[in-house]
């Protein structure tokens, strides 16, 4: 394996600094020109319906593993400094605090790299949400990113429509009864 490619590795947060941690690493990014080093950094989160007190249904968003944030980065001592010094972070997941890269399996589990080769569904066409908190739902495909893997798809939700962005793998297209 090259030493230069980037890999996913796990940083562990105090409870609560999930956000702060992320948004003082791509500030770290951006002051030290580190755009080539740490590709991505993610809070896994899903989407949940939560009901409130008046009986009203709300979308949040909920992380789904607390005191975790995923980086993508090309590996060094350095990096690892860094990091490890950021406010708010206990340290690297692994061994004595040694960064360990996820495996393939790992990140596909973690759905940190889902990519759809081939989608069959364009603007216009009606989808069906196969997983997420709307999975079993169905919509309009709004506008397409095709780099980023996404889609906005208006969905009626609770007597309303609302326009949610879901990822390619989250739809299939449905097909018109003849």
């Amino acid at each position: 394996m090259d030493s230069n490619e980037a890999r996913w590795y796990v940083l562990h947060t105090y409870s609560g600094y999930e956000s702060l941690v992320k948004d003082t690493i791509e500030k770290l990014i951006e002051n030290n020109n580190l755009e080539n080093v740490i590709l991505d950094i993610r809070i896994p989160m899903e989407e949940t319906i939560e009901e409130k007190a008046n009986g009203k249904k709300k979308v949040v968003l909920r992380k789904v593993m607390p005191c975790y944030v995923f980086i993508k980065m090309v590996y060094s001592n350095e990096m690892w400094f860094l990091l490890t010094n950021t406010r708010g972070v206990t340290g690297f997941v692994g061994p004595q605090g040694k960064a360990v890269p996820l495996g393939p399996d790992e990140v596909k589990k973690m759905r940190l790299e889902v990519v759809v080769d081939k989608y069959d569904f364009a603007e216009g066409d009606t989808v069906k949400i196969v997983s997420g908190a709307l999975e079993g739902f169905t919509g309009v495909v709004e506008s397409l990113k095709p780099d980023a893997q996404k889609a906005m798809v208006k969905v009626e939700m609770f007597g309303r429509e609302t326009e949610v962005e879901l990822g390619f793998f989250e739809l299939e297209k449905l097909i018109p009864l003849q």
